[in-house]
């Protein structure tokens, strides 16, 4: 799990509270907008804990002036967290490319691209390769074939990705071909 950064926001004593609770977080205290401003900045996994809603600052927690428990506070705070972690995760950046795994859309600028699982998965794994993927490495990790099947699955998807890819983006070099398999360019 990424680490998870929380920053108060102009709530002192309730930082105080909080970093004597031994919790998974690193705490921040941020008094004015300068230094919070200074802190996400440096910091990739935040959420900020204030007790108004700052319309300049995502991932915040508002605490209401009615009281909140202790226990109640630290679930909010971890549904936050969590909420947070399924974002970040779900999208990967290749290349100039945005991919949305949740809702599998490719995206650059405002250009958006649907795919199928299909593709996602295919484009995902040749990208965590560092070397081009042979057609039976595809066929065995993407679509759980045994090599020694006789099929045109890989190229045909390879080849109505490459298709799409060049008609909504213009872009005929993302998937490659080479000598030995195929690469994201």
């Amino acid at each position: 799990m990424n680490e998870q950064n929380l920053i108060i926001y102009k709530v002192n004593s309730l930082y105080q509270i909080l970093t004597e609770l031994n919790l998974n977080y690193k705490f921040f205290l941020a008094d004015n907008e300068n230094s919070l401003k200074d802190m996400i900045k440096n910091l990739k996994n935040f959420l900020i804990l204030s007790n108004k809603k700052y319309s300049t600052f995502n991932n915040q927690i508002i605490l209401d002036y009615e009281p909140i428990s202790i226990p109640k506070l630290l679930e909010k705070i971890n549904i936050n967290f969590l909420k947070l972690q399924f974002n970040t995760q779900s999208k990967i950046k290749i290349n100039d490319y945005t991919i949305n795994l949740n809702s599998r859309v490719m995206q650059i600028n405002d250009i958006k691209l649907k795919l199928t699982e299909k593709e996602i998965n295919t484009i995902i794994y040749l990208w965590r390769s560092d070397k081009p993927v042979s057609i039976s490495d595809l066929q065995n990790h993407v679509w759980n074939y045994q090599s020694d099947i006789e099929t045109h699955t890989v190229e045909t998807h390879i080849y109505r990705l490459r298709k799409k890819i060049l008609n909504i983006f213009k872009d005929k070099e993302f998937v490659v071909s080479k000598k030995n398999g195929y690469k994201i360019n």
